[in-house]
Parts: structure tokens; C-alpha cells; sequence
């Protein structure tokens, strides 16, 4: 099968289309032949030669896939060849065809595209884990995400509005990415590049602070994000991108009864990433099959193309998630 392979770990040149094995789905497996895939920060890091994919799972780029059944291994009863299906796979996805376990597979609306399928999995699941399994907001609270135009945040804040509407939603982002966070919804955008997002929170909720923080980039954030947490508050954790260690008042944290939550999907056993998947597939796949929420695809590239859809990411050009159509 075509799939994008790596010449060796480095920059986006070292991705290339060749040939790989075409994987055969296992007991408690469906083989999906791939329609659409799509480029997440991971991936990015993953190229770069620091984030192995779990042990058993392939090292072919790709956390997601969107397309049709092919074959379904031993075991599985859900899903029968033909069925239109997205997935959250360990890697992989950057192929013609792609492996995932029967409990994280879900069906495609009929109102959504391959493309918008291919969405859905890597940052909706990982904004609803985060944000409401973790985060536990309720009706009134202040959730600030970080990182305004990117997938995960972009999710997060679909989700706050049609889960959370009575919640006041604060997102930072760059300021070419303000106009477009606000015409999404935001209830107040930061242009982090111009301003303290603390400061301006601490204006925002009257000094309070906000309840949750939805974080990707770890140890540069963590005195602000402390700074801006409300008493009791949640900080959930999900990306390092700038750095990974940092001081902490552990005093100051005691004191506000505050939370610092760390959390990653991808290393999860399968048998806890199926239940997340079906909590998410209950409450918010409805959401997606009404219309309510729909997935915010930025670019579209064709698989041989990858080099240029990575890059596009790393200079920031999107807002909402780059597509992969194979």
C-alpha cells in the first residue's frame, strides 16, 4: 500500500510517499480503508523523532482516519465491510489503509464528509477528555483555553458553547487569529503576542480567577496559568511545547485548593481509550449529526503532499485542522 514513510527523524523533507505492508486487522480489529486523514501536533513531534508511538502500534505518521470497512478481524460484531467509519488509531493513518480496535471506531454521520470525519477524533476527543471528563466545568464557570486557531482549542471551544453555553469562554491567540476566535464565539479573546493573558484575566473575572485552563504548552504558562486559577480550580495539562519543568508555589496552590492535572490519549490501554470513546460517542457525536457542531477543516492537502501540510502547521497557517486525502 502507498503510505508516508520518513526518510529519517528531522524536518518535513525527510517525509516521502513510498510503499509499506498493508496491515491485516487482528482479533477485536477492523481494517478501514482510508478515505482522509489529518495532521495533528503530535505528528510534528513524532517526525521529529520524540514521541514513539505505543509499543504494538505502527510507526507510519497518523493518529486518525476517516473511511470505509474492509475486512473485521475475529471478535467484532459492530462494524461489517462497506460501513462508512472514523477512527482514533495508536499510528498509522498517513496510509491507504489503517488498523484500529473495534471500540474506537464510530459510524459517520450521514451529514458529514470523509474530510470533516477526519477531524473529529485526535482533537474532539481530546478537548471533551480534558475540558469536561477532567476539568469539570459547570454552568456560569470561566474556562480559558490557550492557543486559539489550533485544532484541540478550536474543539474545545465548539464544545463549550454546545455543552456549556451558560460558560464564559476565554481564549488566547495570536493576533492575526483574534478576528476569527471571536466571529467562533469566544466570549473574551487575549492576543497573548500583545498582552498578559494573567492580567487580562485577572480584569475579565474580576480578580476570581477562571475555573479550568485547558494548557498545551506546559512550562512556560505555568506561573501565569497558577496566577490566573481561580480558588478550587482545575489546570489540565496536555502539551509541553514550551519546555517541561518550572517553578511552582506549592504554598499558594494548598492554600487555593488548586489542581494541576497532567494527561495524554494516545499511551492509554485500549480498554480505558474505549470508554472514553463511548462516553464522547454518546454525548457528542449527536451534536455533530444535528449540525450543532461542525468540524473546522483549514486546509486540505493530497497524502503526497504531507511535507507541505506539516509546514504549514509549524508556520501556524490554520485555523481549525489540516486534511490529508488519500
Amino acid at each position: 500500500m502507498k503510505a508516508v514513510l520518513l526518510e529519517e527523524f528531522g524536518d518535513a523533507g525527510k517525509l516521502y510517499l513510498g510503499e509499506a505492508p498493508q496491515p491485516e486487522a487482528g482479533p477485536g480489529q477492523v481494517l478501514i480503508k482510508v478515505a482522509a486523514t489529518s495532521v495533528n501536533r503530535p505528528d510534528i513531534i513524532q517526525r521529529q523523532g520524540n514521541y514513539p508511538p505505543p509499543k504494538g502500534d505502527s510507526e507510519i505518521l497518523g493518529l486518525e482516519v476517516a473511511g470505509t470497512v474492509e475486512a473485521v478481524g475475529t471478535d467484532v460484531s459492530d462494524f461489517a465491510t462497506g460501513d462508512k467509519v472514523f477512527a482514533l488509531v495508536g499510528g498509522g493513518g498517513y496510509a491507504e489503509y489503517a488498523v484500529a480496535y473495534a471500540g474506537h471506531v464510530m459510524r459517520i454521520p450521514d451529514n458529514l464528509s470523509f474530510q470533516q470525519a477526519a477531524c473529529i477524533c485526535e482533537t474532539y476527543i481530546t478537548a471533551y477528555l480534558n475540558t469536561f471528563s477532567l476539568g469539570r466545568p459547570e454552568a456560569g464557570d470561566f474556562i480559558l483555553l490557550h492557543g486559539g486557531g489550533g485544532g484541540v482549542n478550536t474543539a474545545a471551544l465548539q464544545l463549550c458553547q454546545a455543552l456549556l453555553p451558560d460558560a464564559q469562554t476565554i481564549v488566547t491567540a495570536s493576533t492575526h487569529k483574534v478576528a476569527r476566535v471571536a466571529e467562533l464565539g469566544a466570549s473574551h479573546v487575549i492576543d497573548y503576542k500583545t498582552r498578559s493573558f494573567a492580567e487580562e484575566v485577572k480584569s475579565i473575572t474580576g480578580g476570581k480567577g477562571v475555573n479550568v485552563i485547558l494548557d498545551h504548552i506546559g512550562a512556560a504558562y505555568l506561573a501565569d496559568n497558577m496566577k490566573s486559577l481561580a480558588v478550587g480550580g482545575r489546570l489540565v495539562v496536555i502539551g509541553i511545547m514550551g519546555g517541561i519543568k518550572a517553578e511552582l508555589n506549592i504554598a499558594v496552590m494548598m492554600v487555593k485548593r488548586q489542581q494541576i492535572i497532567g494527561s495524554v490519549l494516545r499511551s492509554r490501554p485500549v480498554a480505558e481509550k474505549s470508554a472514553i470513546i463511548a462516553d464522547f460517542n454518546a454525548t457528542v457525536m449527536p451534536l455533530f449529526a444535528s449540525g450543532k457542531i461542525e468540524p473546522l477543516v483549514s486546509n486540505s492537502f493530497p497524502l503526497e503532499q504531507v511535507a507541505k501540510a506539516h509546514r504549514a502547521m509549524e508556520n501556524g497557517e490554520h485555523f481549525g485542522k489540516i486534511v490529508l486525502t488519500v
